[in-house]
């Protein structure tokens, strides 16, 4: 492809380069006052990150790969939420999860959310993860570091928070800034933050304040986000090696409702917009609530009026039949699959503490306390309800001390920590009453294509299915060292844990086993890494990990049947050997990385759930180039390929295309299997479709000098997403695209205007759902957007 040809064609000249004029170069010599003084997109790490293994260390150093994104950056490149880390990091997209950002999808599969080394409560997709009060995000593709417990291979992304110690050092006098942003389709957003140096006594340290608040319309009508974001931080130093940091977030949203997108899909439809037209009028709202309740549709449950399992031959009735206004239209982008009574309500609760003491002689004691809690109603009137109550807790101790033997030095963290979760999950999705194809989206939400709620409470109406009851432990000791002799640099690190389990539930129609089911089990983890330090400034690494993650649902509970038949901890690998480079006096930067891993994810509709293997491999490289002191340059690419390992024998909704069926007389209800592997093609192993195979994205950013008038700049970029495909055999394809983002702006004094818009070209691409539905929806890409921010510095 000419596109992907230019872009690889731009960062090999530019690493060729960068090699020719470092013959002499050392990145130990490297002049970090010039760096600085050039890096006008925030580029660059000013300081080392102890995210990939717990040790201080730069990523540029670390032999695994990782990619920084400062807020800087995020301005800059018009980031708004995790999707967009794509621009900068390579290996990260999304398949859609119904719309909300909730997770990043690294080297394909989703990946875990961190605040400052601690992991969150799981958020797939219940709602939009805020980013506007970070620091910075790190993205590590990779198993966590053992100091931060376990967790799958794969990536994760780690939150740093906003505060008062900036490179090790407190603010000097108060600063702040305040921001407005108006934009596209009704956009409205503030935000305000202000931080001061504070002493208390013999205490001197600095307090940070963020807050933002949205109240926006959305692309896609019908859809009217809104949040509110709180968060604030506290650092002092006590004097004789004592410290503390305490702060926390909390996050308040509204209108984070998912949606499938676009249903009844065909190649017609993602090709031309042609969308199939018709409603089933067989089934009736007879008490007139505007929406259709169990006796309405058939026996409940299994609703055996909507519900028609494929077995290998085609049925259908009257009620799958579509007998009004039947047809085609041009569907419009912004149409989706959405009606008055969808809902999302969500707050989220995150709090902090360290006391650290230093020691002396390179040797510090740390304890560290963190809590997070998310509390989400919602309902998609398709038929999915869910309400989730889930908080987690942990409590870890680190110890930091030197080694040296000769020639050898060493860094060594070790420590223990405990780690406890309690949560409840409702939901309702087993009764057959979900029929996603059957609105007429291009007509809009009718009483007899929105399914009851539970939320209702009313007599002979949907109950909770699902009422999973769960709480879980991890007890651990961990151990990292950081080994140098001479140009060589060994990183071990692992860990050995005690889980224990348990879960019940109690929920009207839950298809796991029944009674309260408990277990344990010790588990042990560890990740070796080696590097090898030339003098040009190249060096290469090679790295494994074996890693362990138990299987959670979307509250971050454990399903009983799970817990049953022993697949509630799972073990993933990684192999990952490549080279990072730092050239041309420190200003070229970047990392090329091969890696092959194995790991899990949970599969399937109705309980109890499956757990799905997964093997990926892919080629990922890195490049950040400040070309001069005006110019700088990022590129991010990957090739991967992911396979799930068959049987697949997750129950599945499946279209109707695979069952033999036409469309106007099956869209009036649903298709599935109660195995994938049963589908023609599908009995072993199988492309993951779902994530493209190719990812790249190349940006530049220009700024001006400073002038009387003040100083302005630009950046432009464009992101190349390859192919994607339904998962079944014969399924509707997705087209490659290509998208152009630009922005600007200009300063003067404490003002700053900057202008976004993405999607410049206003481009038409589709991209497929995730999870259970992902061959029944898609949604479609959002065109061009812009808005414009006015920020005032003090």
């Amino acid at each position: 492809m000419p596109f992907r040809t230019l872009l690889l064609s731009v960062s090999l000249l530019a690493l060729a380069a960068g090699t020719a004029r470092a013959e002499t170069q050392v990145a130990d010599q490297v002049d970090t006052v010039v760096i600085v003084a050039r890096d006008k997109a925030g580029l660059l790490e000013k300081a080392p990150s102890h995210t990939v293994f717990g040790i201080d260390k730069p990523l540029i150093e670390t032999p695994r790969s990782a990619s920084l994104v400062s807020d800087l950056t995020l301005e800059r490149y018009g980031v708004q939420s995790l999707d967009g880390a794509t621009k900068v990091a390579p290996g990260t997209h999304t398949a859609s999860f119904y719309g909300v950002p909730g997770s990043l999808n690294i080297r394909g599969a989703l990946a875990e959310n961190y605040f400052r080394g601690f992991k969150r409560v799981e958020n797939r997709g219940t709602y939009s993860t805020p980013i506007g009060g970070a620091a910075r995000l790190e993205i590590l593709r990779g198993p966590p570091t053992p100091v931060y417990g376990a967790g799958k291979v794969g990536g994760l992304v780690n939150f740093i928070p906003k505060s008062a110690r900036d490179e090790g050092r407190f603010l000097a006098e108060p600063e702040g800034e305040i921001t407005a942003t108006f934009g596209s389709y009704n956009r409205k957003l503030v935000t305000g933050q202000f931080g001061a140096p504070v002493t208390l006594g013999p205490a001197e340290g600095g307090v940070w304040v963020y807050g933002e608040a949205e109240d926006s319309h959305s692309y896609y009508r019908g859809i009217y986000p809104r949040h509110q974001t709180l968060e604030a931080s506290a650092d002092f130093d006590f004097g004789n090696g004592w410290s503390t940091a305490f702060g926390g977030m909390v996050f308040h949203s509204d209108g984070d409702v998912q949606t499938p997108g676009w249903n009844r899909l065909t190649q017609d439809l993602i090709d031309h917009r042609t969308y199939i037209t018709g409603r089933d009028t067989t089934l009736r709202d007879v008490d007139g609530n505007g929406k259709l309740t169990p006796n309405e549709i058939g026996a409940y449950p299994y609703a055996s009026a909507l519900y028609l399992p494929y077995y290998g031959f085609p049925a259908t009735d009257a009620v799958h039949t579509l007998d009004v206004g039947v047809g085609t239209t041009k569907l419009d982008r912004r149409t989706v699959y959405i009606s008055p009574a969808d809902f999302s309500k969500t707050n989220t609760q995150t709090l902090y503490f360290d006391l650290a003491k230093d020691l002396g002689g390179e040797r510090s004691l740390t304890l560290q306390l963190f809590h997070d809690r998310q509390d989400n109603k919602r309902f998609v009137s398709y038929g999915y309800p869910s309400a989730i109550d889930a908080k987690v807790s942990e409590v870890r101790l680190t110890y930091a001390f030197p080694t040296e033997l000769g020639p050898v030095r060493a860094r060594t963290l070790t420590g223990v920590s405990h780690r406890w979760f309690e949560g409840r999950r409702r939901e309702s999705y087993n009764s057959g009453l979900i029929a996603l194809d059957r609105r007429d989206i291009s007509f809009g939400a009718t009483a007899t294509d929105t399914i009851d709620s539970p939320f209702d409470d009313e007599p002979g109406g949907v109950r909770w299915e699902n009422d999973n009851r769960s709480t879980w432990k991890e007890t651990g000791a961990f151990v990292t060292s950081d080994i140098v002799a001479g140009r060589w640099n060994l990183v071990l690190g692992g860990r050995w844990d005690h889980y224990s389990v348990e879960s019940q539930d109690t929920g009207y129609l839950s298809y796991t086993v029944a009674g309260r089911q408990s277990a344990d089990r010790n588990k042990a983890t560890w990740n070796a890494s080696l590097t090898y330090k030339l003098p040009v400034g190249l060096m290469p690494y090679a790295s494994y990990a074996k890693a362990s993650a138990l299987e959670m649902s979307q509250a971050g509970d454990i399903a009983p049947g799970l817990v049953a038949d022993g697949s509630w901890l799972s073990s993933s690998a990684l192999s990952e050997a490549g080279v990072k480079f730092q050239l041309l006096r420190g200003t070229l930067i970047g990392s090329l990385a091969a890696y092959r891993q194995t790991r899990t994810q949970i599969a399937g509709a109705i309980s109890p759930p499956t757990v799905q293997g997964l093997r990926s491999k892919g080629v990922e490289l890195e490049v950040r180039w400040l070309a001069s002191e005006r110019l700088s340059f990022t590129f991010a690419g990957n090739n991967q390929r992911t396979t799930v390992r068959g049987p697949d024998t997750s129950f599945q909704y499946i279209p109707a295309y695979t069952a033999g069926v036409a469309g106007a007389q099956a869209y009036g209800g649903s298709y599935v299997v109660w195995s994938f592997a049963s589908l023609p093609g599908r009995s072993g192993d199988y492309a993951y479709t779902l994530t493209p195979k190719s990812v790249l994205s190349l940006y530049g950013t220009y700024t001006s000098k400073g002038y009387d008038w003040g100083q302005a700049g630009a950046t432009l970029g464009v992101s190349h997403v390859g192919r994607t495909a339904g998962t079944v055999q014969n399924a509707v394809h997705y087209p490659s695209y290509d998208l152009v983002n630009a922005s600007a702006f200009i300063a003067r004094g404490p003002y700053t205007l900057s202008v976004n818009v993405d999607n410049l070209f206003d481009k038409f691409y589709v991209t497929p759902d995730a999870d259970t539905y992902a061959n029944l929806g898609a949604l479609p890409g959002k065109g061009r957007e812009w808005r414009a921010t006015l920020k005032r510095t003090f």
